[in-house]
């Protein structure tokens, strides 16, 4: 707070004060040790005076430490002190290992006032003269004992320490009872604080997962450099001082393999016996069962939804190819009405034509001139639509005879036109077919095996039957058609390759040419099979006459499909047939057994072909 202003006093603001702001600070380290005290004893007391409360806790402390006499102390002898309890020697033979500094330090003031040779001197004790009376044992256990390194060492090798490991047999029955004490007393060699607890039958799964992990993994500071057999400070060079380090630390070795083997093979043993891991076992196993349950129960049901789908998806199919079918067969009926309506039409306008023109006479008076007007108006029956058949009558109907006659001889001009242009087109292709055929035949590689249109045939057939890529090829092709040809000329395979050059080079027209009259060749040759049971072998009912076969070529999928159909229904299935056809869609039960016996035909030809090639071969 700022004075008031004197009388003659100008008052300045520098700068004005900013606002006060509030920092929480924490005690740490042993400030926070006094701060918790002075905090649970509701006062307020320095740091200074808490330490010297402790102090004065300590000193009473080493005032109420109550020793233990130790009965045998005046028998000890000072050269075998190696060999000596250290804790009993300075009376904390109660406390041992947990004993603090200033306990040992205390113990050994008392022991020091109570057994110094001095004090028993003045009392009237003979003491014997040198190192050889018992108080120097207090002094070296004193001199262990205060030294941390030393004392730990002497700790590592305790005498009193129980190193024995429990059996599976003792620990059957009680085991919590036997192995808990075992781990306990075991623990003070862990270099690791806060060393879990072995728990009981109701600890967790991560609870005695932590503790056989940590005993597992033990790292102990248990050390055996007390039992070395040797002291390097009495060695009298430097390459024997060498030799007994070496020989301790082999040693130390050995020990500390000794005691983890023994620490492992308390922890093995402990794991075998726990009832707690055979119960997590028996939990782990119970819940893999339920999870291959609930497994294999989703994969059922995932089994059975997808046989669902696809029997829906069947179904599915199968009710459109029912209404696919029904639709084509009403498209059909109503195709073959609407034809018989059309012929019907057409039959009534030809024989309105023959009576229209017998009616006139045929438009002439004499017989031979009638005669020959009776042929023209049957051909004219025959070779115009129904559209043209009903101009025409409706003109013979409305006009004179003679415009009638004018009209009937203008159409028959026109249909002998159009018939000697189809005879005149038909004669040029033969003409055309017949001399690149000729040229064909004359050309190098056998100008004297001329090639009939069975042949071609033939060569055609085998090019398709055995595709690029088939061992020896085209000697394979020439001996397909040696053995199939019926003209008796023997083909060599340089002939066939020739023909084979020559008829790709061939215009589209030829080529069509060559198929229609392979075809009409093949519907002669099967026209007149008979016709056989339904029950017959599939080589005996494919080329059935007035049979509905679809003569559209095979496509590469509806071949795939009459393959797996094939496999799926073997020889012995009833209706084998009727299956298979609904298999392949488009397809009939006749068209799946022709283009079987077509499948079997050309296997064996091509294997006939292959063997005696490959016969011809192994001669040569």
């Amino acid at each position: 707070m700022l004075k008031e202003a004197q009388a003659g006093q100008v008052t300045a603001v520098i700068k004005p004060l900013t606002a006060s702001v509030l920092f929480q600070v924490e005690p740490v380290g042993r400030w926070f040790e006094a701060f918790i005290k002075r905090q649970n004893r509701d006062v307020s007391a320095s740091f200074q005076e808490l330490e010297d409360e402790q102090e004065l806790s300590e000193e009473s402390e080493d005032e109420e430490l109550q020793l233990e006499e130790y009965s045998v102390l005046k028998t000890l002898d000072p050269k075998d002190w190696k060999n000596q309890d250290h804790y009993a020697v300075l009376g904390l033979a109660h406390i041992r290992y947990k004993a603090t500094q200033k306990q040992i330090k205390a113990a050994h003031k008392a022991m020091v006032l109570k057994h110094h040779p001095d004090k028993r001197k003045a009392a009237g004790e003979q003491i014997i003269e040198g190192d050889n009376d018992y108080f120097t044992c207090i002094t070296k256990a004193y001199e262990i004992l205060s030294d941390p390194i030393k004392r730990r060492a002497f700790d590592s090798v305790d005498p009193t320490f129980d190193n024995s490991v429990p059996s599976k047999s003792e620990a059957k029955d009680n085991f919590f009872e036997t192995f808990s004490p075992v781990f306990e007393r075991n623990a003070r060699w862990s270099n690791k604080k806060n060393v879990p607890k072995m728990g009981d039958m109701n600890s967790s799964f991560e609870d005695v997962d932590a503790f056989y992990s940590f005993w597992y993994n033990f790292d102990s500071w248990r050390e055996f450099s007390y039992l070395d057999e040797e002291e390097k400070e009495k060695a009298e060079c430097r390459d024997e001082r060498r030799w007994i380090e070496k020989q301790n630390r082999a040693a130390r070795a050995q020990r500390k393999k000794e005691e983890m083997n023994r620490i492992r093979t308390l922890v093995d043993t402990a794991y075998s016996c726990d009832p707690r891991i055979k119960k997590f076992k028996e939990e782990e196993k119970a819940k893999k069962e339920a999870e291959k349950k609930a497994k294999a129960e989703a994969k059922r049901k995932e089994q059975e939804a997808k046989e669902r789908h696809r029997q829906a998806e069947l179904e599915a199919a199968r009710l459109a190819k029912e209404k696919e079918d029904e639709e084509a067969r009403q498209q059909a009926l109503l195709a073959k009405k609407e034809k018989e309506i059309q012929k019907k039409a057409i039959k009534r306008e030809r024989q309105k034509l023959r009576i229209s023109c017998k009616n006139w006479n045929y438009f002439s008076d004499n017989e031979a001139e009638s005669v020959k007007m009776m042929e023209e108006v049957e051909k004219l029956c025959d070779r115009l639509e129904l559209i043209s058949l009903q101009s025409l009558n409706e003109v013979l109907t409305s006009c004179t005879k003679e415009d009638g006659k004018a009209a009937v001889e203008k159409q028959i001009q026109e249909v002998n036109a159009q018939i000697k242009k189809e005879i005149e087109e038909a004669e040029a292709r033969m003409r055309q077919a017949s001399k690149s055929s000729e040229q064909s035949a004359g050309g190098g590689g056998g100008g004297s095996k001329k090639w009939s249109e069975d042949d071609l045939q033939l060569l055609i057939k085998a090019v398709n039957l055995f595709p690029a890529g088939t061992n020896a090829r085209w000697e394979v092709i020439a001996n397909y058609m040696n053995l199939h040809s019926t003209t008796g000329i023997k083909r060599t395979a340089k002939d066939v390759i020739h023909k084979a050059k020559n008829l790709q080079k061939l215009d589209p027209l030829q080529k069509d040419e060559i198929n229609k009259k392979a075809f009409d060749k093949f519907k002669k040759e099967h026209g007149s099979v008979p016709q056989s049971v339904d029950n017959a072998v599939p080589s005996e009912r494919f080329d059935v006459p007035g049979a509905d076969l679809n003569l559209a070529p095979w496509t590469a999928e509806e071949q795939k499909l009459l393959e797996q159909a094939l496999k799926t229904y073997p020889a012995n299935t009833t209706e084998r047939w009727e299956k298979i056809a609904e298999a392949v869609p488009g397809r009939s039960k006749k068209d799946c057994m022709k283009r079987y016996k077509e499948l079997v035909e050309m296997v064996k030809a091509k294997k006939a072909a292959q063997e005696q090639v490959n016969s011809v071969k192994a001669k040569k």
